[in-house]
């Protein structure tokens, strides 16, 4: 597929998915939801890790308030529904670590897509910004899931009450994010964990997210009978031969994954 709204590119192992609207930063319009819906499935078949980033001064500003379908009431549920749903599960529920390569301000939608990865690196002057209460709205796009499960009932209250930004090192600091780098050092850190997660366990990646994200609904007695089930699933690869093998060895570990 050629893209009109992004760029797609796989190095080392993981993909690249750079949003490339610089001029609206990088705001999200139907073409572009769409795109990077596609980008993801695709890049999850090849690629052991997928970074989504920005092109530009800004990761995402959030909904294109230009794109017709925004402004009309009637319109947000349908476009929440069929065109937001779709794209954040298809990060979320990726068979490959994802990583939000946050590089400026990621505001509205735009801040709640970089959380729906599973890890999130923020430069040092990135901003994150639950915008949608100054224009009479609530957080949507997983906002009010992320948040409260990330940084916690009051501060994700406040966030979305007061629409006020936050810092990259606040949200490291809040747990939001995993790190905030200095922008000069940005891209070369998140391409270096980019690399470590495309040269792991991809299955242990991969039944971690899933036990990580079950133990929310379940007791004690279920998350370990899931652990139990998904390390069973590990214990039968190809990959954790090889760790043991490598760990006696005391040699680094060549894992293949899928």
């Amino acid at each position: 597929m050629e893209y009109q709204t992004l760029r797609l590119t796989e190095t080392d192992g993981y993909a690249v998915i750079a949003l490339d609207r610089p001029d609206v930063m990088n705001a999200l319009n139907t073409q572009m939801r769409a795109e990077i819906l596609h980008a993801v499935k695709a890049a999850e078949q090849s690629a052991r890790a997928i970074v989504l980033t920005g092109r530009g001064k800004a990761f995402c500003s959030g909904q294109d308030l230009a794109d017709g379908s925004s402004l009309a009431a009637v319109d947000m549920e349908r476009t929440l529904r069929d065109e937001y749903v779709p794209l954040l599960r298809a990060i979320y529920d990726c068979q490959v670590p994802t990583i939000s390569a946050v590089n400026g301000a990621a505001a509205g939608a735009g801040a709640n897509l970089a959380l729906a990865a599973d890890v999130v690196i923020a430069s040092e002057s990135a901003v994150f910004l639950q915008a949608f209460s100054r224009i009479g709205l609530i957080p949507d796009a997983g906002g009010t899931y992320w948040l409260p499960r990330q940084v916690g009932f009051a501060r994700a209250m406040g966030a979305a009450l007061f629409a006020e930004p936050v810092t990259a090192r606040q949200a490291q600091e809040w747990g939001m994010i995993w790190e905030a780098v200095e922008d000069d050092a940005f891209e070369a850190r998140w391409r270096e964990r980019a690399s470590k997660l495309s040269h792991g366990p991809t299955v242990a990646y991969a039944n971690a997210k899933k036990a990580l994200r079950d133990s929310y609904g379940n007791s004690l007695e279920e998350q370990l009978l899931v652990e139990a089930r998904l390390q069973g699933q590990c214990g039968k690869t190809r990959d954790f031969r090889e760790g043991v093998l490598a760990f006696m060895e005391k040699r680094p570990a060549s894992y293949e994954g899928r």
